[in-house]
């Protein structure tokens, strides 16, 4: 019989996927299918109801996600997470509209940035920041730094 080969990252998956704990993960899958259109390709509840695992797609890419288990050393969500999870789109308007509505505050309006990107902050409910960005605009090294310089000069 012949051996079957495993491939070492599987089907979908990219080098890096974000894998959150988050308090109420049932509530989250359902809080990213509504505010980013996410697809749910799976959850592993545990006994108790809390979930163990969750998968879903948002986009091309997985995001991994599970409830609190602070049994298991897992840090209890305090709502102020250092990290923010970055969304290139076709469209950053239509997003971040969606996400607001699905219960997102807009913390950084969209706005066009220096850089080239259409972009913006939001924070869901469960504390996460998201970025809805588009690209809109190829920015050479020197133009982007001059656009930097003037943006700082205004903010002073």
């Amino acid at each position: 019989m012949p051996e079957k080969t495993v491939k070492p990252i599987p089907e979908g998956f990219h080098t890096i996927t974000p894998h959150l704990v988050v308090q109420g993960a049932a509530k989250y899958a359902d809080f990213l299918k509504r505010a980013f259109g996410a697809e749910e390709l799976g959850r592993a509840p545990a006994p108790d109801g809390r979930l163990m695992h969750a998968l879903v797609k948002i986009g091309d890419s997985m995001l991994m996600f599970n409830d609190v288990f602070p049994e298991y050393g897992e840090p209890i969500a305090d709502g102020r997470w250092p990290v923010v999870l970055h969304l290139y789109v076709q469209d950053a308007d239509k997003t971040f509209a969606q996400a607001v509505a699905a219960g997102c505050q807009a913390t950084m309006p969209l706005a066009d940035q220096f850089w080239g990107d259409r972009y913006g902050h939001l924070r869901d409910p469960f504390g996460f920041t998201w970025a809805s960005a588009t690209h809109k605009e190829d920015v050479t090294r020197e133009e982007m730094q001059k656009r930097q310089e003037e943006m700082f000069a205004q903010h002073k």
